[in-house]
């Protein structure tokens, strides 16, 4: 009886864990029908209500985005726009914040999470999967070996962690993607381990350069 019910529990906590991430993502992308005429609204002229026609109006807005950005007419509007917001002191603060974190992790040229790693934490004899942040400017004057910036993840969500300097001599590059390492954190090693075996030697590979 209990081998079936932990059985049945494998098949149906997945799913439902999907179907609600899945709900509750398109329920929030359904807000920017918001955005729209209230006599534009698609439940008016259908009558009736169809989820994920906001996640079409978002993708469509984001297209037309990226589009006017692109040409000289919308850097401008662009510049001009941000200009506006750093007169205002509370906003300009939240705005630039979240701008500069949101252009490292998005945008093709920056430098987050470029590299996987391995150092020393929480303890010297324990090593942990960690992201290549980037090598800090001042620190590096202040400090008298070579220091690298790391993101140490947390597991199951890698959104949480610890932003750490350490020695660049006590970091391992490994030979992995990102993606990879993302769903090592978030399934805890179960994914990693049946994907790709662990070496014996996979600790001894040259620090990154």
């Amino acid at each position: 009886m209990k081998k079936y019910l932990l059985t049945g529990l494998l098949v149906w906590v997945p799913l439902g864990i999907t179907i609600w991430v899945l709900s509750l993502t398109i329920s929030t992308l359904d807000q920017s029908l918001l955005l729209l005429p209230e006599d534009w609204y698609p439940d008016k002229f259908l009558g009736v209500h169809i989820p994920g026609l906001g996640v079409i109006l978002t993708v469509v807005i984001l297209l037309c985005t990226g589009l006017l950005v692109h040409n000289v007419l919308g850097q401008r509007l662009l510049t001009y726009w941000e200009g506006l917001l750093k007169r205002i002191p509370v906003v300009n603060g939240i705005y630039h914040s979240v701008k500069q974190v949101s252009d490292t992790l998005l945008s093709s040229k920056g430098l987050a999470f470029r590299k996987v790693l391995l150092v020393k934490y929480p303890h010297p004899e324990a090593w942990s999967l960690a992201f290549l942040t980037g090598i800090p400017g001042e620190v590096t004057q202040i400090l008298d070996e070579e220091y690298v910036g790391v993101f140490i993840p947390t597991a199951p969500s890698p959104v949480n962690g610890f932003y750490f300097y350490v020695r660049r001599s006590d970091t391992r590059e490994l030979d992995i993607s990102v993606d990879m390492a993302l769903k090592s954190i978030i399934s805890m090693g179960v994914v990693a381990s049946s994907a790709n075996p662990p070496k014996p030697q996979g600790l001894h590979h040259p620090p990154i350069h």
